[in-house]
């Protein structure tokens, strides 16, 4: 699957001022555009999007430097309406305006041809379990917050932090299937944002009751999940990693499976002497690939 996905990527670089046609790049990738949005993301640590503004902002720069075409030329070629609007994203990638960098030769920022590779290190072991389930709903108190890919989410804390006991203890009781108990369901809201990016999240039980007077109920339909066990892990950190375990080795080696749009859950029980250390399983909506 990454020789497909970099397949993909060479659309970028053979018409870097065209219009981006993700739908034409999943096609190559043999996959859906949510999942081809979220891998990169997972594996390059930005948005796809971002990554192709940063790669013609790296090739328009050398081109400014070069001097051989008008400022304006080059920002019409790379897909920028008006001379204005060139300088605004010139600047902010490179921290200096075309014109002042062509009068004096500055230095530039340069974003890197991306290629993935898949590397086999060690013992490195990744279990799952596929499981179908019928539709279920999740029920429970949601917010929004940015998307942190590595690290504490501080906005997520918070909210964590102010749920009480007796909200935990309904959840409990309401939970009636697998995965059981108070799960933390995430939704990223658009696939095309990377970190800083909005995505729903809500502590919930998955049931098949309906929700109490109040509370925030999300349907789920039926579907098939990839379920990912694991074994005292310092949180976040490492389920972190394991999500870019599972991005980074387990679908490129599954290519049968692929992202479906929908919650990632996660189920975790905290160690009673180290509460910073878990054990739980990570389930990710899952679905055929094309092909």
């Amino acid at each position: 699957m990454l020789d497909r996905l970099n397949e993909a990527l060479r659309r970028v670089e053979d018409d870097p001022a065209g219009p981006v046609d993700v739908a034409e790049m999943a096609r190559i990738a043999l996959t859906s555009e949510h999942h081809l949005r979220r891998l990169f993301s997972a594996l390059a640590g930005m948005p796809l999007s971002e990554y192709v503004r940063r790669r013609r902002l790296t090739l328009a720069g050398i081109e400014v430097l070069e001097g051989r075409d008008t400022l304006l030329d080059i920002a019409v070629r790379y897909g920028y309406g008006s001379a204005e609007a060139f300088t605004r994203a010139f600047r902010a990638m490179h921290g200096v305006g075309p014109g002042e960098a062509r009068r004096t030769g500055a230095a530039l920022s340069s974003q890197s041809r991306l290629a993935f590779r898949l590397t086999i290190e060690g013992s490195t072991e990744v279990r799952y379990r596929i499981v179908g389930k019928d539709a279920f709903r999740l029920v429970g108190p949601n917010t929004r917050v940015p998307n942190v890919h590595r690290g504490l989410n501080p906005a997520m804390v918070e909210f964590v932090e102010r749920v009480d006991d007796a909200t935990y203890e309904l959840l409990e009781g309401l939970s009636d299937q697998e995965p059981h108990g108070v799960l933390s369901a995430t939704v990223v809201l658009d696939p095309a944002d990377g970190e800083g990016g909005e995505v729903d999240y809500r502590l919930a039980a998955a049931t098949n009751a309906p929700p109490p007077e109040g509370m925030a109920a999300l349907e789920v339909p039926a579907g098939t999940w990839a379920v990912f066990p694991y074994e005292r892990v310092r949180f976040p950190e490492g389920l972190q990693d394991l999500w870019r375990e599972i991005y980074a080795g387990w679908f490129p080696s599954h290519p049968a499976h692929r992202l479906a749009e929908g919650p990632s859950l996660v189920r975790a029980e905290y160690d009673e002497q180290d509460e910073n250390i878990a054990s739980g399983e990570l389930w990710l909506p899952v679905e055929k690939a094309d092909g």
